[in-house]
């Protein structure tokens, strides 16, 4: 039975610099969630903004903000889901670029006994609604860089759409190495390919992953830099190999869902 005095769900929003999206983001979320039966929280996570991301989240009733140096999504990511109370930790981004509503979608993987559900932005049933040919075409090129070097079996790594059992999510993220405690301060907009390293992560500690295709928006804010963010996530996906190559990654224990069912 689920203890009534911690949300079934958290959702989990890293933003810099989101003082004009951000309203109407929270605005959809906290609307959807008012007709939903059980209790949940809203953590935004602000990356080090250097706008009102910060006072714009807290004026709103419910929402919950978690402040952070500006070292990157990933770093932020994950600070929202180690601090994440709810039975399911939901990740999404600032400009909810998937609709709350495909939330619904995820959970029927979860609770069909999916330890972790992301969101797809591939495959049949997918919707991608007003993307520029080129970034598809980039996106392809770097999802088989990926499957080449660190990740087999999944079609879209990236979609920020993605929903976590709470222990499932400690576990994986008290292991991240590359965006962890000692992840360095960046400058500017950082996007970085940290769901790489989670989904690697989740694979070797024998995590079954459930893709299920989603409605994604392009933005036409969107903060990605073709140039300089290919050469970071590309970066990312090296140095995930990398790090397995030397060890650094302690996958030798039982995952969490085999420990609770002893």
């Amino acid at each position: 039975m689920m203890n009534t005095s911690e949300p079934f769900l958290s959702i989990v929003i890293p933003a810099y610099n989101e003082e004009r999206r951000l309203p109407a983001t929270l605005a959809a979320i906290t609307a959807f969630l008012a007709n939903e039966p059980y209790p949940s929280e809203v953590i935004v996570v602000d990356d080090g903004s250097e706008d009102r991301t910060a006072e714009v989240a807290a004026a709103i009733l419910g929402v919950k903000v978690l402040r952070c140096d500006h070292r990157g999504k990933g770093f932020a990511v994950r600070a929202g889901a180690l601090a994440a109370r709810g039975a399911i930790v939901l990740l999404c981004d600032a400009d909810l670029a998937v609709p709350i509503e495909e939330w619904s979608r995820l959970r029927a993987a979860i609770e069909a006994g999916y330890p972790i559900a992301i969101g797809s932005r591939e495959g049949v049933g997918a919707t991608r609604e007003g993307e520029p040919w080129y970034r598809h075409v980039m996106g392809r090129v770097f999802n088989w860089i990926i499957r080449l070097v660190a990740l087999r079996g999944i079609n879209d790594t990236q979609c920020g759409f993605k929903a976590l059992r709470r222990e499932v999510a400690r576990d994986l993220f008290q292991r991240v190495r590359i965006y962890g405690d000692d992840a360095p301060v960046v400058r500017g907009a950082a996007v970085t390919a940290y769901d790489v390293e989670l989904l690697f992560l989740a694979q070797r500690r024998g995590y079954s992953i459930a893709e299920i295709p989603v409605t994604w928006r392009y933005g036409a804010e969107t903060k990605v830099n073709p140039l300089r963010d290919s050469w970071r996530n590309l970066r990312d996906v090296l140095r995930v190999r990398l790090n397995d190559l030397c060890g650094r990654y302690d996958v030798t224990s039982a995952p969490v869902e085999e420990v609770a069912s002893r």
